[in-house]
């Protein structure tokens, strides 16, 4: 059992179908919309496409999607909490564009905790950690003993400044006790590309993009940084398995709104966001994103994982200094 289970057990959602969630009243009686803090086509997109269509089906009446990317997911973020609180508008949430965003960004103009209302958790995406096939390491024990005596030191790339593949390059570097070299890029795409070409060493990121890499051999992974090993990468061992129990990092998404919502509101999107993470075609659809289903049993179930993963992730921030420009 994760930690993000071992918070949030999944509740019993067959139950959970169209007309229980249609007896809820006159809401909503026009679109839905629900902003998507990153550009079209990527797993964020795609993930938000699909809770949206089928949060529609069961709420009858449509989503309308926006992306609205920028700063990190700021922009976005930022837009739902400035939102009328009558539940029409509504966030693809993250862990990097909206948690960790939050720790790393030196002034917003929202807080996560006091701003929002969660809704409800969808799952998590855990990260692989991924070598250039010319690094001499093949496990963590290895690659921690490389970077100790590396110089100069190891690199790691990441799609960003405060990203999760960021931060938990950052998680490694302490628990290694080593020092390591973070070079951000704009995007998971060109920070593949560079590892690929062994410009930098190592890349951490969601197992959806790394993948064909590490199937083809251009990336090697050494382990997912989760308690159990991914379904479609059943060779590759945990960070728990290796005698690394700190560290556990995914790419997860929640659902959230403006905070002020009707509680009677926020429970009518919280039946039908399970109610889809329910159906067949929907879980096939996620888990080609690589996106592990976590339903949270209610709104506050949600919220508590938020308050425990900001705890948890301040601590990295604060110990490796890391800021925003």
């Amino acid at each position: 059992m994760n930690r993000r289970t071992a918070l949030m057990m999944l509740p019993a959602l067959a139950g959970l179908r169209a007309p229980a969630v249609l007896a809820q009243g006159r809401y909503p009686d026009r679109p839905i919309r629900l902003i998507i803090p990153f550009a079209a086509g990527g797993s964020n997109d795609i993930v938000g496409r699909v809770i949206a269509e089928g949060m529609g089906a069961r709420l009858g009446q449509s989503f309308v999607v926006e992306n609205r990317g920028g700063a990190g997911g700021v922009l976005g973020n930022e837009a739902v909490a400035q939102s009328p609180k009558d539940g029409y508008t509504l966030l693809l949430g993250g862990s990097g564009s909206f948690l960790i965003s939050s720790l790393v960004q030196p002034k917003l103009s929202y807080d996560i905790i006091r701003d929002f209302a969660p809704v409800g958790f969808i799952g998590n995406a855990p990260n692989v950690i991924t070598v250039n096939p010319k690094v001499e390491a093949r496990g963590m024990g290895e690659l921690r003993d490389l970077a100790r005596r590396a110089k100069p030191p190891l690199s790691y790339a990441s799609p960003g400044v405060g990203t999760t593949g960021h931060v938990l390059g950052a998680l490694l570097a302490l628990e290694f006790g080593a020092e390591m070299e973070h070079i951000p890029y704009r995007g998971t795409g060109p920070a593949i590309t560079d590892v690929l070409a062994g410009r930098v060493q190592i890349l951490t990121n969601a197992a959806a993009p790394l993948r064909p890499h590490i199937a083809s051999g251009g990336l090697r992974a050494l382990a997912v940084a989760a308690p159990r090993r991914l379904d479609f990468l059943p060779e590759v061992p945990t960070t728990v398995e290796q005698g690394f129990p700190k560290v556990l990092s995914s790419t997860w998404y929640g659902i959230l709104g403006p905070a002020g919502m009707p509680e009677d509101r926020v429970a009518a999107l919280h039946a039908a966001l399970n109610a889809t993470l329910a159906d067949a075609a929907a879980k096939q659809r996620l888990a080609e994103e690589g996106v592990e289903i976590e339903a949270s049993p209610s709104p506050a179930d949600y919220a508590r994982f938020i308050e425990a993963d900001r705890t948890r992730w301040q601590e990295v921030v604060t110990r490796a200094n890391i800021r925003a420009e």
